[in-house]
Protein backbone atom coordinates (compact mmCIF):
# COMPACT_ATOMS: atom_id res chain seq x y z
CA UNK A 1 0.00 0.00 0.00
CA UNK A 2 1.44 3.33 -1.06
CA UNK A 3 1.83 6.19 1.41
CA UNK A 4 2.67 9.86 1.01
CA UNK A 5 4.32 10.20 4.40
CA UNK A 6 8.09 10.36 4.69
CA UNK A 7 9.96 8.68 7.51
CA UNK A 8 13.48 8.97 8.81
CA UNK A 9 15.91 6.09 8.46
CA UNK A 10 19.52 5.45 9.33
CA UNK A 11 22.14 5.84 6.60
CA UNK A 12 23.16 2.21 7.03
CA UNK A 13 19.53 1.17 6.39
CA UNK A 14 19.56 3.28 3.22
CA UNK A 15 22.69 1.46 1.96
CA UNK A 16 21.07 -1.90 2.77
CA UNK A 17 17.99 -0.91 0.73
CA UNK A 18 20.21 0.16 -2.20
CA UNK A 19 22.29 -3.02 -2.22
CA UNK A 20 19.11 -5.12 -1.96
CA UNK A 21 17.80 -3.48 -5.15
CA UNK A 22 14.76 -2.15 -3.29
CA UNK A 23 15.24 1.60 -3.98
CA UNK A 24 13.30 3.17 -6.83
CA UNK A 25 14.75 6.71 -6.92
CA UNK A 26 17.03 8.97 -4.81
CA UNK A 27 16.95 12.76 -4.54
CA UNK A 28 20.32 14.14 -3.38
CA UNK A 29 19.93 17.41 -1.46
CA UNK A 30 22.59 19.55 0.24
CA UNK A 31 21.62 18.54 3.75
CA UNK A 32 19.97 15.11 3.29
CA UNK A 33 18.94 12.28 1.00
CA UNK A 34 15.34 11.44 0.11
CA UNK A 35 14.48 8.08 -1.45
CA UNK A 36 11.48 5.87 -2.18
CA UNK A 37 11.16 2.10 -2.32
CA UNK A 38 9.82 0.19 -5.29
CA UNK A 39 6.10 -0.63 -5.38
CA UNK A 40 6.68 -4.26 -4.58
CA UNK A 41 8.47 -3.21 -1.39
CA UNK A 42 5.70 -0.85 -0.23
CA UNK A 43 6.63 2.37 -2.08
CA UNK A 44 7.51 4.02 1.23
CA UNK A 45 9.43 7.30 1.33
CA UNK A 46 12.41 7.90 3.61
CA UNK A 47 15.01 10.54 4.30
CA UNK A 48 18.41 10.24 5.87
CA UNK A 49 21.55 12.26 6.39
CA UNK A 50 24.42 11.59 3.95
CA UNK A 51 27.45 10.26 5.76
CA UNK A 52 29.86 10.01 2.78
CA UNK A 53 30.90 12.44 0.07
CA UNK A 54 28.76 12.86 -3.03
CA UNK A 55 31.19 11.18 -5.46
CA UNK A 56 31.28 7.94 -3.43
CA UNK A 57 27.49 8.04 -3.03
CA UNK A 58 26.90 8.40 -6.77
CA UNK A 59 29.30 5.48 -7.40
CA UNK A 60 27.27 3.27 -5.04
CA UNK A 61 23.99 4.28 -6.72
CA UNK A 62 25.36 3.69 -10.23
CA UNK A 63 26.76 0.29 -9.30
CA UNK A 64 23.33 -0.79 -8.01
CA UNK A 65 21.45 0.73 -10.99
CA UNK A 66 19.51 3.25 -8.87
CA UNK A 67 18.32 6.41 -10.60
CA UNK A 68 18.96 9.74 -8.82
CA UNK A 69 18.60 13.51 -9.19
CA UNK A 70 20.59 16.30 -7.57
CA UNK A 71 18.60 19.18 -6.03
CA UNK A 72 20.36 22.54 -5.46
CA UNK A 73 18.05 23.57 -2.54
CA UNK A 74 15.69 21.75 -0.25
CA UNK A 75 12.59 22.82 1.64
CA UNK A 76 14.60 23.38 4.83
CA UNK A 77 16.77 25.91 3.05
CA UNK A 78 13.64 27.66 1.81
CA UNK A 79 12.22 27.70 5.33
CA UNK A 80 15.52 29.04 6.68
CA UNK A 81 15.52 31.77 4.05
CA UNK A 82 11.93 32.74 4.88
CA UNK A 83 12.73 32.78 8.62
CA UNK A 84 15.76 34.97 7.96
CA UNK A 85 13.71 37.40 5.90
CA UNK A 86 10.98 37.50 8.54
CA UNK A 87 13.46 38.11 11.38
CA UNK A 88 15.10 40.87 9.35
CA UNK A 89 11.70 42.43 8.84
CA UNK A 90 10.96 42.23 12.56
CA UNK A 91 14.25 43.95 13.39
CA UNK A 92 13.60 46.69 10.86
CA UNK A 93 10.08 47.13 12.22
CA UNK A 94 11.32 47.24 15.80
CA UNK A 95 13.92 49.83 14.87
CA UNK A 96 11.26 51.94 13.17
CA UNK A 97 8.97 51.58 16.21
CA UNK A 98 11.69 52.73 18.61
CA UNK A 99 12.54 55.63 16.33
CA UNK A 100 8.90 56.65 16.26
CA UNK A 101 8.69 56.22 20.03
CA UNK A 102 11.64 58.52 20.70
CA UNK A 103 10.32 61.15 18.34
CA UNK A 104 6.72 60.99 19.47
CA UNK A 105 7.38 61.56 23.19
CA UNK A 106 6.98 65.32 23.34
CA UNK A 107 4.07 65.33 20.93
CA UNK A 108 1.96 62.81 22.77
CA UNK A 109 2.44 59.99 20.28
CA UNK A 110 3.41 57.69 23.10
CA UNK A 111 -0.06 57.85 24.49
CA UNK A 112 -1.32 56.38 21.22
CA UNK A 113 0.73 53.21 21.60
CA UNK A 114 0.12 52.68 25.33
CA UNK A 115 3.37 53.66 27.02
CA UNK A 116 2.12 57.15 27.77
CA UNK A 117 -1.01 55.93 29.52
CA UNK A 118 -1.06 56.58 33.24
CA UNK A 119 -0.75 53.60 35.58
CA UNK A 120 -3.09 55.06 38.17
CA UNK A 121 -5.12 52.68 40.30
CA UNK A 122 -8.72 53.81 40.08
CA UNK A 123 -11.14 53.43 42.99
CA UNK A 124 -14.80 53.96 42.24
CA UNK A 125 -16.92 56.43 44.16
CA UNK A 126 -16.28 55.93 47.86
CA UNK A 127 -14.76 52.48 47.26
CA UNK A 128 -11.35 53.14 48.85
CA UNK A 129 -12.50 51.21 51.91
CA UNK A 130 -11.28 53.92 54.29
CA UNK A 131 -13.24 56.55 56.23
CA UNK A 132 -12.12 59.23 58.66
CA UNK A 133 -13.20 56.90 61.48
CA UNK A 134 -10.41 54.53 60.39
CA UNK A 135 -7.77 57.26 60.78
CA UNK A 136 -6.78 58.11 64.35
CA UNK A 137 -4.15 60.25 66.04
CA UNK A 138 -4.10 63.06 63.47
CA UNK A 139 -7.07 65.19 64.50
CA UNK A 140 -5.64 68.48 63.16
CA UNK A 141 -4.84 66.99 59.76
CA UNK A 142 -8.34 65.48 59.50
CA UNK A 143 -9.88 68.84 60.31
CA UNK A 144 -7.86 70.50 57.52
CA UNK A 145 -9.03 67.91 55.03
CA UNK A 146 -12.69 68.16 56.06
CA UNK A 147 -12.95 71.31 53.89
CA UNK A 148 -11.86 69.31 50.85
CA UNK A 149 -14.54 66.73 51.55
CA UNK A 150 -17.17 69.41 52.10
CA UNK A 151 -16.27 71.12 48.82
CA UNK A 152 -16.55 67.89 46.85
CA UNK A 153 -19.93 67.19 48.43
CA UNK A 154 -21.31 70.74 48.57
CA UNK A 155 -19.36 72.74 45.99
CA UNK A 156 -22.28 75.08 45.25
CA UNK A 157 -22.08 76.99 48.55
CA UNK A 158 -18.38 77.74 48.00
CA UNK A 159 -18.99 78.98 44.44
CA UNK A 160 -21.94 81.08 45.59
CA UNK A 161 -19.82 83.06 48.03
CA UNK A 162 -16.89 83.28 45.63
CA UNK A 163 -14.51 81.00 47.50
CA UNK A 164 -12.13 78.69 45.70
CA UNK A 165 -11.14 75.33 47.09
CA UNK A 166 -7.38 74.65 47.15
CA UNK A 167 -6.21 73.05 43.90
CA UNK A 168 -3.68 70.94 45.71
CA UNK A 169 -3.06 69.66 49.22
CA UNK A 170 0.45 68.58 50.19
CA UNK A 171 0.67 66.12 53.07
CA UNK A 172 4.07 66.28 54.77
CA UNK A 173 5.33 64.20 57.66
CA UNK A 174 7.60 61.41 58.79
CA UNK A 175 7.26 57.91 57.28
CA UNK A 176 4.43 55.86 58.76
CA UNK A 177 2.34 58.73 60.08
CA UNK A 178 -0.67 57.96 57.84
CA UNK A 179 -0.42 60.32 54.86
CA UNK A 180 -1.63 57.78 52.31
CA UNK A 181 -4.37 56.59 54.63
CA UNK A 182 -5.62 60.17 55.04
CA UNK A 183 -5.84 60.66 51.27
CA UNK A 184 -7.89 57.48 50.89
CA UNK A 185 -10.14 58.61 53.74
CA UNK A 186 -10.84 61.91 51.96
CA UNK A 187 -12.00 60.07 48.85
CA UNK A 188 -13.98 57.58 50.91
CA UNK A 189 -15.80 60.34 52.81
CA UNK A 190 -16.46 62.46 49.74
CA UNK A 191 -17.72 59.53 47.69
CA UNK A 192 -15.80 60.53 44.56
CA UNK A 193 -13.44 58.58 42.28
CA UNK A 194 -9.90 58.26 43.60
CA UNK A 195 -6.92 57.91 41.27
CA UNK A 196 -3.79 56.77 43.09
CA UNK A 197 -0.28 56.70 41.61
CA UNK A 198 3.29 56.73 42.89
CA UNK A 199 5.51 59.50 41.53
CA UNK A 200 8.14 56.96 40.48
CA UNK A 201 5.61 55.38 38.07
CA UNK A 202 5.68 58.47 35.86
CA UNK A 203 9.34 58.14 34.90
CA UNK A 204 10.58 55.65 32.30
CA UNK A 205 13.76 55.26 30.29
CA UNK A 206 12.09 56.82 27.22
CA UNK A 207 12.07 60.59 27.05
CA UNK A 208 8.59 62.09 27.17
CA UNK A 209 6.77 59.14 28.73
CA UNK A 210 6.44 60.85 32.12
CA UNK A 211 4.94 64.02 30.67
CA UNK A 212 2.54 61.98 28.58
CA UNK A 213 1.41 60.02 31.63
CA UNK A 214 0.78 63.23 33.56
CA UNK A 215 -1.43 64.51 30.71
CA UNK A 216 -3.29 61.22 30.55
CA UNK A 217 -3.80 61.13 34.32
CA UNK A 218 -5.36 64.58 34.44
CA UNK A 219 -7.45 63.90 31.33
CA UNK A 220 -8.77 60.76 32.99
CA UNK A 221 -9.55 62.71 36.19
CA UNK A 222 -11.38 65.49 34.30
CA UNK A 223 -13.67 62.93 32.70
CA UNK A 224 -14.64 61.68 36.17
CA UNK A 225 -14.79 65.07 37.96
CA UNK A 226 -15.36 65.73 40.77
CA UNK A 227 -12.36 63.54 41.44
CA UNK A 228 -9.25 63.20 43.63
CA UNK A 229 -5.77 62.47 42.30
CA UNK A 230 -3.29 61.15 44.84
CA UNK A 231 0.45 61.09 44.08
CA UNK A 232 2.58 59.33 46.68
CA UNK A 233 6.28 60.13 47.30
CA UNK A 234 6.06 63.34 45.27
CA UNK A 235 9.77 64.10 45.76
CA UNK A 236 10.60 61.43 43.14
CA UNK A 237 9.60 63.87 40.39
CA UNK A 238 9.22 67.15 42.31
CA UNK A 239 12.86 67.93 43.11
CA UNK A 240 14.08 71.44 42.42
CA UNK A 241 14.99 71.98 38.78
CA UNK A 242 18.47 73.02 37.67
CA UNK A 243 20.28 70.40 39.74
CA UNK A 244 20.88 68.03 36.81
CA UNK A 245 24.64 67.31 36.79
CA UNK A 246 24.52 66.38 33.10
CA UNK A 247 22.94 69.67 32.10
CA UNK A 248 20.00 70.01 29.76
CA UNK A 249 16.40 69.13 30.47
CA UNK A 250 16.12 65.54 31.69
CA UNK A 251 13.07 63.31 31.84
CA UNK A 252 12.23 64.15 35.46
CA UNK A 253 12.23 67.87 34.72
CA UNK A 254 9.95 67.37 31.71
CA UNK A 255 7.56 65.39 33.91
CA UNK A 256 7.65 68.11 36.57
CA UNK A 257 7.07 70.85 33.99
CA UNK A 258 4.02 69.02 32.68
CA UNK A 259 2.70 68.57 36.24
CA UNK A 260 3.12 72.30 36.91
CA UNK A 261 1.22 73.12 33.71
CA UNK A 262 -1.63 70.72 34.51
CA UNK A 263 -2.02 72.08 38.04
CA UNK A 264 -2.12 75.76 37.12
CA UNK A 265 -2.07 76.22 33.36
CA UNK A 266 -4.44 77.96 30.96
CA UNK A 267 -6.89 75.08 31.11
CA UNK A 268 -8.65 74.76 34.44
CA UNK A 269 -9.15 71.51 36.31
CA UNK A 270 -12.65 72.13 37.58
CA UNK A 271 -13.53 69.62 40.28
CA UNK A 272 -10.14 67.88 40.25
CA UNK A 273 -8.16 68.08 43.50
CA UNK A 274 -4.59 66.86 43.71
CA UNK A 275 -3.38 65.43 47.01
CA UNK A 276 0.30 64.52 47.27
CA UNK A 277 2.46 63.10 50.05
CA UNK A 278 6.14 63.50 50.81
CA UNK A 279 8.54 63.23 53.72
CA UNK A 280 11.07 65.56 52.07
CA UNK A 281 9.25 68.87 51.46
CA UNK A 282 12.50 70.86 51.66
CA UNK A 283 13.75 69.52 48.29
CA UNK A 284 10.55 70.22 46.30
CA UNK A 285 10.66 72.81 43.53
CA UNK A 286 9.45 76.24 44.73
CA UNK A 287 7.09 76.50 41.73
CA UNK A 288 5.38 73.34 42.89
CA UNK A 289 4.83 74.55 46.45
CA UNK A 290 3.52 78.01 45.61
CA UNK A 291 -0.14 79.06 46.12
CA UNK A 292 -2.20 78.17 43.08
CA UNK A 293 -0.71 74.71 42.91
CA UNK A 294 -0.28 73.25 46.37
CA UNK A 295 -2.21 75.95 48.19
CA UNK A 296 -2.22 74.11 51.46
CA UNK A 297 0.38 72.09 53.31
CA UNK A 298 -0.92 69.76 56.01
CA UNK A 299 1.51 68.45 58.60
CA UNK A 300 0.84 64.82 59.50
CA UNK A 301 2.93 64.60 62.65
CA UNK A 302 3.73 61.79 65.04
CA UNK A 303 0.81 61.36 67.45
CA UNK A 304 0.79 62.55 71.04
CA UNK A 305 -0.29 60.29 73.90
CA UNK A 306 -4.01 60.84 73.27
CA UNK A 307 -3.50 60.12 69.57
CA UNK A 308 -1.53 56.97 70.33
CA UNK A 309 -4.37 55.70 72.53
CA UNK A 310 -6.82 56.23 69.65
CA UNK A 311 -4.51 54.48 67.17
CA UNK A 312 -4.03 51.51 69.50
CA UNK A 313 -7.81 51.26 69.91
CA UNK A 314 -8.29 51.20 66.13
CA UNK A 315 -5.66 48.51 65.51
CA UNK A 316 -6.70 46.35 68.46
CA UNK A 317 -10.37 46.13 67.42
CA UNK A 318 -9.83 42.79 65.68
CA UNK A 319 -7.46 41.48 68.36
CA UNK A 320 -8.65 39.62 71.46
CA UNK A 321 -7.15 41.51 74.40
CA UNK A 322 -6.62 40.13 77.87
CA UNK A 323 -8.09 41.78 80.96
CA UNK A 324 -4.69 43.06 82.09
CA UNK A 325 -4.00 45.04 78.88
CA UNK A 326 -3.87 48.79 79.54
CA UNK A 327 -3.72 50.71 76.26
CA UNK A 328 -3.19 53.99 78.15
CA UNK A 329 -0.05 52.59 79.78
CA UNK A 330 1.20 51.26 76.43
CA UNK A 331 0.59 54.66 74.83
CA UNK A 332 2.62 56.31 77.58
CA UNK A 333 5.54 53.96 76.91
CA UNK A 334 5.59 54.49 73.14
CA UNK A 335 6.46 58.17 72.87
CA UNK A 336 7.79 58.91 69.38
CA UNK A 337 6.03 55.96 67.73
CA UNK A 338 4.24 56.71 64.45
CA UNK A 339 0.95 55.11 63.46
CA UNK A 340 2.71 52.37 61.48
CA UNK A 341 4.93 51.60 64.47
CA UNK A 342 1.89 51.18 66.73
CA UNK A 343 0.15 48.95 64.18
CA UNK A 344 3.28 46.82 64.06
CA UNK A 345 3.39 46.70 67.88
CA UNK A 346 -0.18 45.37 68.10
CA UNK A 347 0.51 42.78 65.41
CA UNK A 348 3.77 41.64 67.04
CA UNK A 349 1.98 41.26 70.38
CA UNK A 350 -0.74 39.17 68.72
CA UNK A 351 1.89 36.98 67.04
CA UNK A 352 3.61 36.55 70.40
CA UNK A 353 0.36 35.42 72.04
CA UNK A 354 -0.37 32.96 69.22
CA UNK A 355 3.18 31.58 69.46
CA UNK A 356 2.58 30.89 73.17
CA UNK A 357 -0.82 29.26 72.45
CA UNK A 358 -2.76 31.90 74.40
CA UNK A 359 -6.43 32.66 73.84
CA UNK A 360 -5.91 36.43 74.26
CA UNK A 361 -3.11 38.97 74.02
CA UNK A 362 -1.70 39.83 77.45
CA UNK A 363 0.28 42.81 78.70
CA UNK A 364 3.37 40.60 78.78
CA UNK A 365 3.02 40.09 75.03
CA UNK A 366 2.95 43.85 74.47
CA UNK A 367 6.03 44.30 76.67
CA UNK A 368 7.94 41.60 74.78
CA UNK A 369 6.83 43.02 71.42
CA UNK A 370 7.97 46.49 72.45
CA UNK A 371 11.40 45.19 73.46
CA UNK A 372 11.65 43.28 70.21
CA UNK A 373 10.93 46.44 68.21
CA UNK A 374 13.28 48.65 70.26
CA UNK A 375 16.16 46.29 71.07
CA UNK A 376 15.77 43.47 68.53
CA UNK A 377 15.08 39.74 68.63
CA UNK A 378 16.12 37.83 71.75
CA UNK A 379 19.09 35.54 71.12
CA UNK A 380 19.46 33.11 74.02
CA UNK A 381 21.46 30.80 71.76
CA UNK A 382 24.37 33.25 71.95
CA UNK A 383 26.43 31.82 74.81
CA UNK A 384 28.73 34.26 76.65
CA UNK A 385 31.72 33.34 78.75
CA UNK A 386 31.67 34.09 82.50
CA UNK A 387 33.94 37.08 81.99
CA UNK A 388 31.74 38.46 79.22
CA UNK A 389 28.55 37.98 81.30
CA UNK A 390 30.11 39.84 84.23
CA UNK A 391 31.35 42.65 82.01
CA UNK A 392 27.93 43.05 80.38
CA UNK A 393 26.15 42.93 83.76
CA UNK A 394 28.35 45.62 85.35
CA UNK A 395 28.06 47.68 82.16
CA UNK A 396 24.24 47.66 82.12
CA UNK A 397 23.91 48.30 85.88
CA UNK A 398 26.28 51.24 85.42
CA UNK A 399 23.93 52.72 82.83
CA UNK A 400 20.95 52.21 85.15
CA UNK A 401 22.49 53.73 88.31
CA UNK A 402 23.75 56.84 86.50
CA UNK A 403 20.49 57.24 84.57
CA UNK A 404 18.42 56.98 87.76
CA UNK A 405 20.06 60.15 89.15
CA UNK A 406 19.92 62.25 86.00
CA UNK A 407 17.15 64.81 85.30
CA UNK A 408 14.66 64.30 82.50
CA UNK A 409 11.44 62.56 81.69
CA UNK A 410 12.85 59.06 81.12
CA UNK A 411 12.78 56.31 83.73
CA UNK A 412 14.87 53.12 83.80
CA UNK A 413 12.29 50.34 83.57
CA UNK A 414 14.32 47.25 82.73
CA UNK A 415 17.87 45.85 82.75
CA UNK A 416 18.72 42.70 80.82
CA UNK A 417 21.83 40.72 79.96
CA UNK A 418 20.03 38.52 77.44
CA UNK A 419 21.63 39.19 74.01
CA UNK A 420 19.34 40.88 71.50
CA UNK A 421 19.45 42.34 68.01
CA UNK A 422 22.45 42.37 65.71
CA UNK A 423 25.09 42.90 68.37
CA UNK A 424 23.58 43.95 71.70
CA UNK A 425 24.80 41.66 74.48
CA UNK A 426 22.56 43.41 76.99
CA UNK A 427 20.48 46.55 77.29
CA UNK A 428 19.04 49.08 79.71
CA UNK A 429 15.53 50.19 78.80
CA UNK A 430 14.54 53.79 79.56
CA UNK A 431 10.94 54.75 78.87
CA UNK A 432 9.60 58.34 78.87
CA UNK A 433 7.00 59.09 81.51
CA UNK A 434 5.34 61.73 79.34
CA UNK A 435 5.61 63.29 75.90
CA UNK A 436 8.55 65.66 75.63
CA UNK A 437 9.25 68.03 72.76
CA UNK A 438 12.27 69.86 74.18
CA UNK A 439 15.43 68.75 75.94
CA UNK A 440 16.92 71.15 78.48
CA UNK A 441 20.65 71.66 78.83
CA UNK A 442 20.96 69.79 82.12
CA UNK A 443 18.96 66.88 80.69
CA UNK A 444 21.29 66.72 77.71
CA UNK A 445 24.34 66.60 80.00
CA UNK A 446 22.66 63.90 82.06
CA UNK A 447 21.92 61.84 78.95
CA UNK A 448 25.59 61.97 77.93
CA UNK A 449 26.62 60.83 81.41
CA UNK A 450 24.08 57.97 81.28
CA UNK A 451 25.48 56.81 77.94
CA UNK A 452 28.97 56.74 79.43
CA UNK A 453 27.82 55.00 82.62
CA UNK A 454 28.53 51.53 81.21
CA UNK A 455 32.08 52.42 80.23
CA UNK A 456 32.64 54.04 83.65
CA UNK A 457 31.41 50.88 85.44
CA UNK A 458 33.95 48.75 83.56
CA UNK A 459 36.74 51.14 84.58
CA UNK A 460 35.65 51.21 88.24
CA UNK A 461 35.33 47.43 88.58
CA UNK A 462 37.86 45.92 86.17
CA UNK A 463 40.33 48.83 85.83
CA UNK A 464 40.16 48.25 82.08
CA UNK A 465 37.54 48.66 79.35
CA UNK A 466 35.99 46.46 76.67
CA UNK A 467 34.67 47.09 73.17
CA UNK A 468 31.08 46.92 74.42
CA UNK A 469 30.79 50.70 74.84
CA UNK A 470 31.44 51.57 71.18
CA UNK A 471 27.80 52.40 70.37
CA UNK A 472 27.40 54.38 73.61
CA UNK A 473 30.51 56.44 72.81
CA UNK A 474 29.24 57.12 69.29
CA UNK A 475 25.86 58.38 70.55
CA UNK A 476 27.43 60.43 73.37
CA UNK A 477 29.86 62.11 70.95
CA UNK A 478 27.08 62.96 68.50
CA UNK A 479 24.95 64.43 71.29
CA UNK A 480 27.85 66.47 72.68
CA UNK A 481 28.66 67.80 69.21
CA UNK A 482 25.03 68.72 68.52
CA UNK A 483 24.95 70.65 71.81
CA UNK A 484 27.75 72.87 70.50
CA UNK A 485 27.16 73.04 66.74
CA UNK A 486 23.37 72.78 66.47
CA UNK A 487 21.80 73.82 69.78
CA UNK A 488 24.21 76.66 70.61
CA UNK A 489 24.82 75.43 74.19
CA UNK A 490 28.26 77.00 74.53
CA UNK A 491 29.20 80.30 76.16
CA UNK A 492 32.46 80.44 74.20
CA UNK A 493 30.90 80.11 70.74
CA UNK A 494 27.43 81.42 71.52
CA UNK A 495 24.13 80.71 69.73
CA UNK A 496 25.65 80.09 66.30
CA UNK A 497 24.70 77.11 64.12
CA UNK A 498 27.82 75.32 62.89
CA UNK A 499 25.84 72.32 61.61
CA UNK A 500 23.02 71.88 59.10
CA UNK A 501 20.32 69.24 59.19
CA UNK A 502 19.76 67.34 55.95
CA UNK A 503 16.10 66.44 56.39
CA UNK A 504 13.22 67.57 58.56
CA UNK A 505 11.54 64.17 58.88
CA UNK A 506 14.03 61.44 57.98
CA UNK A 507 16.39 61.79 60.99
CA UNK A 508 19.42 62.16 58.75
CA UNK A 509 22.74 62.91 60.40
CA UNK A 510 23.87 66.52 60.44
CA UNK A 511 26.96 67.83 58.71
CA UNK A 512 29.20 70.72 59.69
CA UNK A 513 29.21 73.94 57.77
CA UNK A 514 32.47 75.25 56.36
CA UNK A 515 34.29 76.88 59.28
CA UNK A 516 37.78 78.17 59.85
CA UNK A 517 40.49 76.05 61.40
CA UNK A 518 40.45 77.97 64.67
CA UNK A 519 36.69 77.54 65.10
CA UNK A 520 36.86 73.83 64.21
CA UNK A 521 39.60 73.33 66.80
CA UNK A 522 37.54 75.13 69.44
CA UNK A 523 34.47 73.00 68.63
CA UNK A 524 36.47 69.80 68.99
CA UNK A 525 37.94 71.02 72.29
CA UNK A 526 34.51 71.90 73.72
CA UNK A 527 33.05 68.55 72.63
CA UNK A 528 35.94 66.73 74.34
CA UNK A 529 35.50 68.79 77.51
CA UNK A 530 31.79 67.94 77.67
CA UNK A 531 32.50 64.24 77.15
CA UNK A 532 35.29 64.21 79.75
CA UNK A 533 33.17 65.98 82.38
CA UNK A 534 30.22 63.62 81.83
CA UNK A 535 32.55 60.64 82.02
CA UNK A 536 34.09 61.82 85.29
CA UNK A 537 30.65 62.45 86.81
CA UNK A 538 29.55 58.92 85.84
CA UNK A 539 32.63 57.51 87.58
CA UNK A 540 31.97 59.55 90.72
CA UNK A 541 28.40 58.26 90.92
CA UNK A 542 29.49 54.63 90.57
CA UNK A 543 32.38 54.94 93.01
CA UNK A 544 30.03 56.45 95.60
CA UNK A 545 27.48 53.67 94.98
CA UNK A 546 30.03 50.84 94.62
CA UNK A 547 28.23 48.51 97.05
CA UNK A 548 24.91 49.03 95.28
CA UNK A 549 26.66 48.42 91.95
CA UNK A 550 28.06 45.08 93.19
CA UNK A 551 24.85 43.83 94.81
CA UNK A 552 22.67 44.79 91.86
CA UNK A 553 25.06 43.13 89.42
CA UNK A 554 24.96 39.86 91.39
CA UNK A 555 21.14 39.88 91.30
CA UNK A 556 21.21 40.56 87.57
CA UNK A 557 23.69 37.72 86.95
CA UNK A 558 21.38 35.33 88.80
CA UNK A 559 18.11 36.48 87.20
CA UNK A 560 19.34 37.87 83.83
CA UNK A 561 16.48 40.42 83.88
CA UNK A 562 15.58 43.12 86.41
CA UNK A 563 12.39 45.14 86.15
CA UNK A 564 9.28 46.20 87.99
CA UNK A 565 9.09 47.09 91.68
CA UNK A 566 12.36 45.38 92.58
CA UNK A 567 14.31 47.50 90.08
CA UNK A 568 12.60 50.67 91.27
CA UNK A 569 13.46 49.86 94.88
CA UNK A 570 17.12 49.30 93.98
CA UNK A 571 17.49 52.48 91.92
CA UNK A 572 15.85 54.59 94.64
CA UNK A 573 18.86 53.78 96.85
CA UNK A 574 21.34 55.47 94.50
CA UNK A 575 23.07 58.54 96.00
CA UNK A 576 24.18 61.63 94.14
CA UNK A 577 27.80 62.79 94.65
CA UNK A 578 28.74 66.29 95.71
CA UNK A 579 28.98 68.74 92.87
CA UNK A 580 26.56 66.91 90.57
CA UNK A 581 23.90 69.63 90.65
CA UNK A 582 26.51 72.32 89.97
CA UNK A 583 27.84 70.30 87.03
CA UNK A 584 24.35 70.03 85.53
CA UNK A 585 23.97 73.82 85.49
CA UNK A 586 24.88 75.79 82.31
CA UNK A 587 28.63 76.27 82.01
Amino acid sequence: MKTSTISQSAYSTFIDHVEAQQVNHVVIKPSRLEYSLKDEFGAQKFYTKAEQNRADLIKVLTTNQVTYTISAQNSEDTASLIAMLLSTGVLVGAFAWLTKLAGAGAGGGIGGIGLGKSKARVYEQGKTGVKFADVAGVAEAKQELQEVVDFLQNGAKYKQIGAKIPKGVLLVGAPGTGKTLLAKAVAGEAGVPFLSMSASEFVEVYVGVGASRVRDLFAQAKRQAPCIIFIDELDAIGKSRGNNPNGGNDEREQTLNQLLTEMDGFEGNEGVILIAATNRPEILDPALRRPGRFDRQVLVDRPDKKGRIEILQVHSQKVILGEDVDLTLIAGQTSGFAGADLANLVNEAALMAARNNRQAVLMADFSEAMERIIAGLEKRSRILTDTERKTVAYHEVGHALVGALMPGGSKVTKISIVPRGLGALGYTLQMPEEDRFLMLEDELRGQIATLLGGRAAEEVVFKKVSTGASDDIQKATELAEKAITQYGMSKDLGPIAFAKENSQFLNNSTSRRSVGGEVATKIDRLVKNNIDQAHQMARKILELNRELLESTTQILLDREVLDGAQLTQILDQAKAPEGMQEWLLPQ
